[in-house]
């Protein structure tokens, strides 16, 4: 996919503005790209924001929750082997409690998607299915899992299990009733005019989508470009409510997508802003 190609000069339709976002928290906003970032916990904005819009309020939701999988084990990082310690926000509260921490701001997601709207979760098998069993739970259709292979995973330090070279991101719509949104025939056109399948192949973020620091769980570009267009119209609105580094923000404001995102980190709320900064100057 041409990055330079999907540049955008400005939102034509929709603004950001027309919606009643609140002013509290927010870090971040431009109305000439569509986008606000906040920093605060997503679970206390999107109820804010269930009180003013109980009907629904995105078109699409991206999401890439904690892992939990800063407990104490051990990487490839560098061919060096090291401790996994994301932050504090990745440590796990426990089987049980980490489907609660699930259920929890799914639902909420579940009550801001508008009546066709869809969410897609990405996530490694130390949350993902608990993640889906929640969207049971909650009587969200899933529509997909999509397996997104990893080119150039790092290696399996230990030897003593496979490579792990996936991730499983899975797309659903808000109920049964949902009629959601399918661009079949963008996907068919992005896999030289044939049914695109759930297994994607996509390296790992560029070393240019790092170059003011990374996130520890940081999605490729590319991927959430495929995601928003697979899903999405133009001036659509889309949240992710743990928005890390931003590449749901940048792909959103590439492809003409309103945008809102949440993060707690004061680190990554930096790197966001670089990102941000640096791709509207251009």
């Amino acid at each position: 996919m041409n990055s330079k190609s999907l540049k955008v000069s400005k939102i034509t339709q929709n603004k950001i503005s027309d919606y009643n976002f609140p002013q509290d928290n927010c870090v971040f906003k431009d109305e000439r790209a569509g986008i606000l970032l906040y920093q605060v916990d997503c679970i206390k904005f999107m109820d804010t924001l269930i009180e003013k819009y109980p009907d629904g309020l995105f078109d699409m939701i991206f999401a890439d929750p904690p892992y939990f999988l800063s407990n104490g084990g051990i990487t490839c990082h560098s061919g060096k082997m090291v401790k996994v310690d994301k932050g504090n926000w990745d440590k796990s509260n426990g089987a049980d409690g980490n489907h609660k921490f699930n259920l929890k701001w799914l639902s909420r997601c579940q009550k801001l998607l508008k009546k066709n709207g869809t969410i897609w979760v990405s996530g490694t098998h130390h949350i993902i299915y608990s993640v889906g069993f929640a969207m049971q739970q909650l009587g969200m259709k899933i529509l997909n899992d999509i397996t997104w292979e990893k080119l150039n995973p790092p290696p399996n330090i230990s030897c003593r299990y496979f490579t792990h070279s996936t991730e499983t991101i899975i797309w659903a719509a808000k109920d049964e009733k949902s009629k959601h949104c399918f661009n079949y025939e963008e996907m068919k056109k992005l896999n030289n005019k044939k049914q695109m399948k759930s297994v994607w192949s996509i390296s790992a973020p560029k070393k240019d989508e790092k170059k003011f620091g990374k996130h520890p769980t940081q999605k490729p570009l590319e991927l959430l470009e495929r995601i928003i267009l697979a899903s999405t119209v133009k001036d659509d609105l889309i949240f992710d409510p743990f928005s890390g580094s931003f590449t749901t923000g940048i792909a959103a404001i590439k492809l003409n997508r309103l945008f809102v995102g949440c993060e707690t980190e004061d680190e990554f709320i930096k790197l966001s802003i670089k990102r941000i900064k640096e791709y509207i100057k251009n």
